[in-house]
């Protein structure tokens, strides 16, 4: 198995609530971190993890409108705090983008609402999808809820409601036809759609 460098956190944000807060502040269970917290003007936090080694995160939350925001970029290299990272990350609902760099290949998984979204793998002259969330369930109530089917054969069955009524006067054997070819149409019209 490869062993990872690094782990880059690129424009990522975490939104919390005052209940949020003080859990992600909790939730620290890995023996080889520590964390410091500073309160900070405003209401404003950081929140400071330290690993064994010395390799540390400073995360700054700022209050807006009732929530404790904290958005950045920084780098990992020591597994303890790379996984405390990830675990807070998945749990509090975290969005941004993660690269685990191994040695000559990339993985970069883009994150929203602390799901993974999309895998890609980079290498030096390539790229490869691994994973993508698909919204399988969303496109299927879109369809759905899709009724231009039904209002189009709604719609030609008044058409061919008014035709027919156009023909029954019509004297003139020219405009029969015309009706006629306009009634062929909406006829196989009809039979695509409801096929």
């Amino acid at each position: 198995m490869a062993q990872r460098l690094a782990t880059e956190y690129v424009n990522a944000s975490l939104r919390l609530s005052e209940v949020q807060m003080s859990q992600f502040i909790h939730k620290v269970y890995d023996p080889h971190v520590r964390q410091r917290v500073k309160v900070l003007e405003n209401g404003s936090q950081e929140v400071v993890l330290e690993d064994d080694g010395g390799e540390e995160v400073h995360l700054p939350f700022d209050r807006r409108d009732g929530y404790y925001v904290c958005e950045l970029s920084f780098r990992l290299e020591k597994p303890h705090l790379t996984n405390v990272m990830r675990l807070l990350f998945a749990a509090f609902k975290g969005s941004g983008m993660v690269t685990r760099i191994y040695n000559g290949f990339m993985m970069m998984y883009y994150y929203q609402d602390g799901r993974v979204r999309k895998i890609v793998e980079y290498s030096k002259d390539s790229y490869k999808l691994v994973f993508e969330l698909k919204d399988t369930l969303g496109e299927l109530q879109r369809i759905y809820r899709n009724n231009d089917v039904e209002r189009e054969i709604e719609y030609i069955h008044g058409s061919i409601n008014t035709l027919l009524d156009k023909r029954i006067i019509a004297n003139d054997p020219d405009a029969v036809n015309r009706i006629d070819d306009e009634l062929r149409g909406h006829t196989r019209r009809l039979f695509a759609l409801e096929a």
